[in-house]
């Protein structure tokens, strides 16, 4: 199964870090974010991935080449200038992608296993599955309404109920691209079309880590805790 991984976005939030280094290669110890995103999906059996890039993408370019130093194999579609937003800068994918496929935020950190999103995905029969995290705090995210059998009812943005939480991992079928069009984001636009057809969207709640590095703070923080571990873990 072939994983996606977005890595076009400029992280405005995150500046002034990422005028000069995509929020991707950010590094955390002694490692850019995109190391451990591809590490978490090769340990799991994801070797076939395919990278978006866009803003300063020869930095990530560089780093990964053909991915066979990480033990994978990276394929990249380049983003023109135009705003595709999450769900559009797959569109270039198409033609790739044409059985069960994973889309993968290339800034999260997270240690969740994606084979078994992919398992739950299939035995569903879902059209698209996306990986919920449960959160205390869910106002800044895109919050799942789900029943009891995990499918979901209603995509909501940012309201101020419920607790699970949209990651920003995704298991979809090829049928997904007839409801994507340039400047689409999956959760305000893909997600609720597909409800609103009837498809089957289901959501994996997992317990793993998981991390949105989209602050300043939270990336600094994070940073910080990181170098201590790999201090004491050298000595």
């Amino acid at each position: 199964m072939k994983a996606v991984v977005l890595c076009g976005g400029k992280g405005t939030r995150l500046r002034p870090y990422t005028y000069s280094i995509p929020k991707p290669m950010l590094p955390l110890g002694r490692k850019p974010i995109l190391e451990f995103v591809v590490n978490n999906l090769s340990v799991h059996g994801f070797k076939d991935l395919i990278f978006t890039v866009g803003y300063l993408k020869e930095s990530i370019m560089n780093h990964f080449g053909d991915g066979s130093k990480f033990g994978v194999n990276i394929q990249y579609f380049i983003e023109d200038d135009k705003e595709l937003n999450t769900a559009g800068s797959i569109l270039p994918c198409r033609k790739c992608l044409d059985s069960t496929f994973l889309v993968v935020m290339g800034d999260h950190l997270t240690a969740i296993d994606p084979r078994k999103l992919a398992d739950f995905h299939k035995k569903k029969g879902a059209t698209a599955t996306i990986a919920l995290k449960k959160t205390g705090i869910p106002l800044e995210y895109g919050i799942a309404h789900t029943d009891g059998s995990g499918r979901i009812e209603k995509f909501e943005e940012k309201p101020i109920v419920q607790n699970l939480i949209n990651a920003g991992l995704y298991c979809l079928e090829p049928e997904v691209f007839k409801y994507i069009k340039d400047g689409y984001d999956f959760a305000q636009d893909v997600f609720p079309k597909l409800l609103e057809d009837r498809k089957k969207v289901f959501g994996y709640v997992f317990d793993e880590y998981w991390i949105d590095i989209g602050r300043v703070p939270d990336y600094e923080q994070l940073n910080q805790i990181i170098s201590i571990v790999d201090l004491v873990t050298r000595k």
